[in-house]
């Protein structure tokens, strides 16, 4: 499932820049996505493109915005349920020049 920001969040900004695959933008901010410029998700605060996210599969063993965030509000979204090998693959599109690993317990919360 790609991971997303609950309203709880409070702006603070600090999962955005450990986000491996860009996927957290500013409420309001408009998003890049396979070449176009695409109308914010939420307007009031941080927000993670569903698209773009890999839950971290493939950088790491949780994710990253989860482990920064204050607040606990970067949370699974229970609507899109994904599979690893499904993160891993788009991790894989996201980023075409990046040699990644094998998964392990160091680069995916599946192998926990």
């Amino acid at each position: 499932m790609a991971t997303f920001i609950t309203e709880e969040c409070i702006n603070c900004g600090a999962c955005e820049p450990e986000c491996p695959n860009t996927a957290i933008y500013a409420g309001g901010a408009q998003y890049d996505f396979k070449g176009g410029k695409h109308d914010a998700i939420s307007n009031d605060f941080y927000y993670i493109v569903p698209d773009k996210c890999t839950e971290c599969v493939g950088h790491f063993d949780q994710e990253q915005c989860a482990a920064v965030c204050p607040v606990d509000c970067c949370v699974p979204d229970p609507n899109r349920a994904e599979t690893e090998d499904a993160l891993f693959a788009r991790a894989k599109e996201i980023h075409p020049e990046r040699a990644f690993a094998e998964l392990s317990a160091s680069n995916s919360r599946f192998r926990k």
